[in-house]
């Protein structure tokens, strides 16, 4: 196997810790696989220094300080590597064939960088190159950098333009967890997860993996997480399945959205768990829901429309906390996905401006971490589409 292993900064954190991954590393490269290695700043150097400078700094400057975390881990998993006689060079902005080229704009030149990275896994039967993590460098010979988790968009990246067969990402934590185990009890390992489902928790507080590294996972690259107290790289820890699917998409199914009002719905802990278990006990799927000061609306397929309004009276008539409930049917729902989304500023404004400019109506606009999805008139459905796709 080509495999990439990126080093987080806990799992450099002290000699012991640097001695620990040499042997895995060498360990990996005994059983006969290929290895490239992405290290981080030992610690919490990086975010120390970003912390530390409280001057105004110019970027290239900012950028140079740094740098100095993830130059000194390469340096020191490159000695550790000779100690075991395996051959190894390291690599950071300025060295011959150094991979991560950017743009003028501070984004990555893919073009340039797939060509240097895969002239760099032709080497691996020979040497195993350590990356500095985090780091970049424009055309122009300057350092830059990939933000903050940015080692782990090097190794990702890397790992698809090098045409690895896995990332391995070494760090704190067992892998993906059910629950936050310094808040959780009893949680665990979750195995698996896809791709989809770990970039909504990283963008809503997970640090596992950095939601920037998770678009250029590609189907057939493997991504896993392992504690850096598990030895074996090639085993444990959480898979990451999947990939991302940029799509456009118009459902099929008509919906309808049932809305319950009441002043005390605010005021009222649990009242949106009540009125979804109504519905779902009788086995009404619940396409989306939103919720403002005094409503919440559910939106279900139209043939469920009239059941769901029966089933959520019921609920006004027997609760406090709600006056009334409607039914609007005839509504489409045009959705966007896409694993940049998130790193695109204004993206609902783009989404909904040509909509609002027809003066075609909107029923709501419901975001995720990947997704904004569009809630139009049924007979609208078909121009909102193409108005959508025209902006993207």
């Amino acid at each position: 196997m080509r495999v990439v292993v990126k080093f987080g900064g806990t799992s450099l954190g002290n000699g012991e810790r640097v001695t620990r991954a040499a042997d895995s590393i060498a360990a990996a490269i005994e059983n006969g696989h290929e290895v490239a290695v992405v290290a981080s700043a030992m610690g919490s150097t990086t975010d120390d220094l970003l912390d530390d400078i409280n001057y105004d700094a110019e970027d290239a400057d900012r950028a140079e300080i740094v740098s100095m975390g993830e130059r000194t881990s390469v340096r020191m998993l490159k000695g550790a590597l000779a100690a075991r006689g395996i051959e190894s060079d390291f690599f950071e902005p300025g060295s011959e064939g150094w991979p991560i080229i950017t743009d003028e704009y501070g984004e990555v030149d893919v073009d340039e960088t797939k060509k240097r990275a895969s002239a760099l896994g032709g080497q691996l039967s020979d040497v195993v190159p350590v990356i500095t993590g985090f780091l970049a460098q424009d055309h122009e010979g300057n350092v830059t950098t990939l933000g903050r988790g940015g080692s782990d968009t090097t190794a990702v990246m890397l790992g698809k333009f090098m045409d690895a067969d896995e990332v391995v990402i070494v760090t704190d934590v067992e892998g993906v967890m059910t629950g936050d185990p310094r808040v959780v009890e009893g949680a665990r390992n979750v195995g698996e997860i896809t791709v989809d489902e770990l970039r909504s928790l990283s963008f809503r507080g997970a640090e596992v993996v950095a939601p920037s590294a998770l678009s250029y996972k590609g189907s057939d690259l493997g991504v896993r997480v392992v504690h850096y107290q598990h030895d074996d790289l090639l085993t444990g820890g959480t898979s990451i399945e999947g990939e991302f699917q940029n799509l456009i998409d118009l459902q099929e199914e008509r919906l309808a959205c049932v809305t319950v009002a009441g002043r005390a719905i605010r005021n009222s802990p649990g009242i949106l768990a009540d009125l979804a278990a109504a519905l779902g006990d009788e086995g009404i799927n619940i396409d989306a829901n939103s919720s403002g000061m005094d409503s919440i609306t559910f939106y279900v397929d139209a043939e469920d429309a009239e059941d769901a309004e029966a089933l959520l009276h019921d609920e006004v008539v027997d609760g406090e906390a709600l006056s009334s409930v409607t039914v609007e049917d005839d509504i489409a729902v045009v959705r966007v996905t896409g694993s940049d989304l998130p790193n695109q500023p204004g993206i609902v404004k783009r989404t909904i401006d040509p909509v609002s400019e027809a003066h075609i109506h909107l029923y709501d606009v419901i975001t995720s971490a990947t997704s904004v999805s569009v809630f139009v008139p049924w007979d609208d459905r078909e121009q909102t589409l193409q108005l959508v796709q025209d902006v993207f």
